[in-house]
């Protein structure tokens, strides 16, 4: 460990003579390795714990903060070298990893809140000042007031909690009983919205297809689970009505990811098509919250945390070919097997694990939810059935239509990839298959 951090230490200088980029990435990566030693001592975890208020779902999303904020540096250093703004990028970065480490380690209501929504606005700035084309302004603005409009009910009912019972600790709350029909929908909503649940989903495609690489990455990577996690902290003090109330949640979720399934079909562009099959994905994730089992809370973490490192490699793929091709149309994209056969090996392994091939935490997860949602209703399981058979359907039809066929005559350039774009794939997919070796649900605690 000494000797690790040693020479991390002595390659800074190295780094530096090289580009910032490199130094920023490295000095995340070695966050994060001191990160995951945490849990090796359970005295220091512990008692870490009684101070940041972290648990241990607190500690997967925050490890996947750090890491794929790591992975944005790598993507976009081909975009960056043509812009001067690239230390307004990098700080723009690292006030947006600080933001989702504080939302994931806080326990007191308003804190959480605070965080939430001041993780926004890096994110907007990603959008609207790297975006390719005029209409990020318009996708921008989509985000913010989806999210700003759901928000607000979600901070008078915090409020309205303090008042009442004199605590905002997540925690105290569940000693109290709070059965109101309004606090409910003021405290849930703003999270379905950020899931994105279906019916409020507009802002997601929208701002996939306008953000670039790395507002693409961080989006699919990690915003979309602050509403999952939200929903797991926010149910605990919300059990009793949420258990009258969930079959209206569950029956859209369902029915609208079957419907967002099929209409994956439909997309020509590679980015939509990919922020389709989150919403997808997502819909079981909200499912398997709702239900309020083991099953679905164990379930719903692992998805969160597959679906965060598949979809973010997904998006670095659909980078890679639009900066050979300069478009994201999939008429254009058509053939790339003939010139970067390595590179459909990406394709091919991060799709895979999108349909929830074995061995992704995608299979786990999905097993998890569909056992959820069936102990709850057996209805579900014709809807469940559909959503997995399309989602392998849409995973196939991306990669034969985009891999196989002639290529187009146009391209802007032949070279098969850099060592930088191979490991940053790796770095997406190793933990994806192999981290199902680590998991224990004994270790998620409620």
């Amino acid at each position: 460990m000494l000797k690790f951090l040693m020479m991390m230490i002595f390659m800074i200088p190295l780094c530096l003579k090289q580009n910032i980029f490199w130094m920023v990435q490295m000095l995340i990566f070695l966050m994060s390795y001191l990160f995951m030693n945490l849990t090796i001592n359970l005295n220091l975890f512990s008692n870490l714990s009684y101070f940041y208020s972290c648990d241990l779902i607190s500690f997967g999303l925050i490890l996947l903060s750090i890491w794929i904020c790591g992975l944005m540096v790598m993507a976009s250093e081909n975009l960056l070298k043509l812009n001067f703004y690239y230390n307004f990028f990098l700080f723009n970065v690292i006030f947006l990893l600080i933001m989702l480490y504080l939302t994931f380690s806080v326990m007191n209501l308003f804190m959480f809140y605070l965080f939430f929504e001041g993780s926004l606005i890096p994110t907007l700035l990603l959008i609207i000042g790297w975006g390719y084309q005029p209409e990020r302004i318009q996708a921008g603005m989509y985000l913010l007031f989806y999210t700003l409009f759901a928000s607000l009910p979600l901070f008078m009912g915090i409020f309205y909690i303090f008042n009442n019972m004199n605590s905002m600790m997540i925690y105290f709350l569940k000693f109290y009983n709070l059965n109101y029909l309004l606090l409910y929908l003021s405290m849930v909503i703003a999270f379905l919205v950020k899931m994105p649940m279906y019916f409020v989903h507009l802002w997601l495609p929208k701002a996939h297809v306008e953000a670039p690489v790395s507002g693409s990455m961080i989006l699919a990577g990690i915003m979309l689970k602050l509403g999952g996690y939200g929903l797991l902290r926010v149910l605990i003090f919300l059990q009793k009505i949420n258990l009258k109330l969930n079959y209206i949640w569950i029956s859209i979720s369902l029915l609208g990811g079957f419907y967002i399934s099929l209409k994956c079909f439909c997309q020509v562009d590679i980015k939509s098509l990919i922020a389709y099959s989150s919403v997808a994905h997502m819909s079981i994730v909200i499912g398997g919250i709702m239900v309020m089992n083991y099953w679905g809370y164990n379930g719903s973490y692992i998805l969160m945390i597959g679906h965060g490192l598949c979809s973010s490699g997904m998006f670095c793929l659909a980078n890679i070919s639009y900066e050979r091709l300069h478009s994201r149309s999939m008429y254009i994209n058509k053939g790339l097997m003939n010139f970067m056969p390595s590179m459909s090996l990406w394709w091919f392994l991060l799709l895979s694990s999108n349909m929830a091939a074995p061995p992704s935490l995608n299979l786990m997860g999905e097993i998890s939810l569909i056992n959820a949602m069936m102990s709850w209703s057996y209805f579900s399981m014709i809807l469940l059935m559909l959503i997995s058979f399309f989602s392998a359907g849409y995973s196939l039809y991306l990669f034969s239509f985009t891999q196989h066929g002639k290529f187009y005559q146009g391209l802007y350039s032949f070279y098969m990839g850099v060592s930088r774009e191979y490991l940053m794939l790796f770095l997406h997919w190793f933990p994806l298959n192999l981290m199902i070796l680590k998991v224990d649900y004994s270790m998620i605690w409620f």
